[in-house]
């Protein structure tokens, strides 16, 4: 696999044949700006960029199936030109020549997302965020961080610890991959939640552009009656209503004690159910993953019939050690594991992605699908989505993870591998068997991956007359359409929205 690129996106798997002579799979037309655009985009101040090289690597993120399709050099639909601002006012003077133009625009960072969100697929304009980077500044008495949005996770984490003692304890699995403005695009988790909330939680403000190139900021005082909350009305919106280029964010001390433990339960069942009392006691800590026995064999050997529950947590001691004496309490009579073992392999693996490039190389269908719903419902979800995947000709495995939890309910996170004949058509039949559980028993479209194109097709189903009232607001915001059109199962102007296989 490719190394991580510090600061810049990193390529998810290599192209099948020379990068500049990769394809369009789709058969969407492929917009490219003209001569004349590219010249006034230029003149903005903003990089451009149309080397061949360059627009394929521009044009596909981890989404698992693009990587399959990159294996036969192949992205979704090559853009047609690569713009880089490097000023918040560079990004509205692109948005206004490209609405003028009615040229489709695509925001893009890191490229890191899994559901082919940055994906231009009617060519245009992918928008690089990643010239807009860096902290503005830090509130340390009010504990805020005002952020550039192409700002990388892992460069802001190390900036907050080394420089203000401070932490965000946003740890996404993509940290090094991803940025801030990424995050906020599809809703994103850490690994940190249960301490320190999703990015949703975190996020008091934003500065985003609109299509025509008007500029507003949110956010202010501290939970401020004026209306509706426009943060929130952008955050998971995946650049389709406007292009977020900079955020105010709630960051914390940086803590000076953690706590491990483990355990094991007989069914996944009764370790959600120690989860949920937990959690409902009021305790937080900052990691309470519960695997189920497949899961938990494959990454811990702890064998074929034990369900590993996996809890750190790190911040003030006093606290922690109330949060962990609940914990105790609560798993009394489960097995007792090692703990500072099983963790420390934990933290030691907990980013490393290299797998999903590793098995697509070889040939084999692998993708994760994460959902969230009350506790109960879970039970019934976990039992009904891991059959329906299972029943999918040619799936070789199939199992799931608790890894956000909540009062009110908790994320599933399902892994499926296969090797079958027709990959397309066992991606596609395996997300249409799985989702379909999740949603006929009652759980969500997405926890934390967003929408994007791959489940763009279940959005009717998931919100029915309300995506009428997203489409709305997305006429409203964006009348020519040119925000990331065919996402967030939207109906676009440029073409109908690409299906496979």
């Amino acid at each position: 696999m490719p190394e991580t690129v510090s600061g810049g996106p990193t390529p998810p798997i290599a192209f099948g044949a020379a990068s500049d002579s990769v394809r369009d799979h789709f058969a969407t037309e492929r917009i490219i700006p003209s001569a004349e655009l590219l010249a006034s985009l230029q003149a903005t101040g903003a990089e451009i960029n149309t080397d061949p090289q360059m627009i394929a690597e521009a044009s596909r993120d981890w989404w698992p199936l693009a990587m399959m399709w990159a294996k036969n050099n192949e992205v979704a639909v090559r853009a047609g030109a690569i713009v880089r601002p490097n000023t918040h006012e560079q990004v509205a003077a692109v948005l206004v020549l490209c609405n003028a133009a009615k040229i489709p625009v695509t925001a893009a960072a890191g490229r890191s997302g899994v559901a082919g969100a940055s994906v231009p697929i009617y060519g245009g304009v992918v928008l690089d965020l990643t010239g807009l980077s860096g902290i503005r500044s830090v509130d340390r008495d009010s504990m805020i961080v005002d952020v550039e949005a192409g700002t990388f996770g892992n460069l802001l984490e190390e900036e907050l610890r080394e420089k203000y003692h401070c932490t965000l304890g946003h740890w996404p699995q993509s940290i090094d991959l991803s940025t801030v403005g990424g995050w906020l695009a599809c809703r994103s988790a850490g690994q940190f939640s249960t301490r320190y909330g999703k990015i949703e939680d975190m996020v008091i403000g934003l500065d985003v552009v609109l299509a025509d190139g008007r500029t507003i900021s949110t956010g202010g005082a501290p939970r401020a009656a004026m209306g509706p909350e426009l943060t929130q009305l952008f955050v998971g919106s995946e650049g389709t209503l406007g292009v977020i280029t900079g955020a105010r964010l709630r960051i914390h001390p940086a803590p000076v004690s953690e706590r491990r433990a483990a355990f094991a339960f007989p069914s996944f069942s009764a370790g959600l159910d120690v989860c949920r009392r937990i959690i409902q006691r009021g305790a937080t800590p900052a990691v309470l993953r519960l695997y189920d026995a497949i899961e938990g064999d494959r990454h811990f050997s702890t064998g074929p019939d034990l369900h590993p529950l996996l809890i750190m947590d790190e911040g003030d001691p006093k606290i922690i050690d109330a949060s962990m004496a609940i914990v105790i309490e609560e798993c009394a009579g489960a097995k007792t594991l090692n703990g500072e073992e099983l963790l420390e392999h934990w933290l030691a693996h907990r980013n490393d992605v290299s797998s999903l490039e590793a098995l697509i190389s070889i040939d084999y269908v692998v993708d994760t699908m994460e959902i969230s719903a009350r506790w109960s419902e879970l039970d019934t979800i976990y039992e009904n989505a891991l059959t329906a995947i299972a029943a999918v000709p040619g799936t070789a495995q199939v199992s799931a993870h608790q890894s956000h939890a909540y009062s009110d309910g908790a994320c599933l996170y399902f892994t499926f591998a296969a090797k079958p004949e027709n990959k397309e058509q066992y991606y596609r039949d395996a997300w249409d068997a799985g989702t379909q559980a999740v949603l006929n028993a009652g759980g969500s479209l997405s926890h934390h991956h967003g929408i994007g194109l791959n489940r763009a097709r279940f959005m009717r189903t998931a919100l029915g007359s309300g995506l009428d009232v997203l489409t709305q607001i997305k006429i409203t915001l964006d009348p020519n359409g040119i925000l990331n059109p065919g996402k967030l199962g939207i109906v676009s102007d440029f073409g109908n929205i690409p299906t496979w296989p």
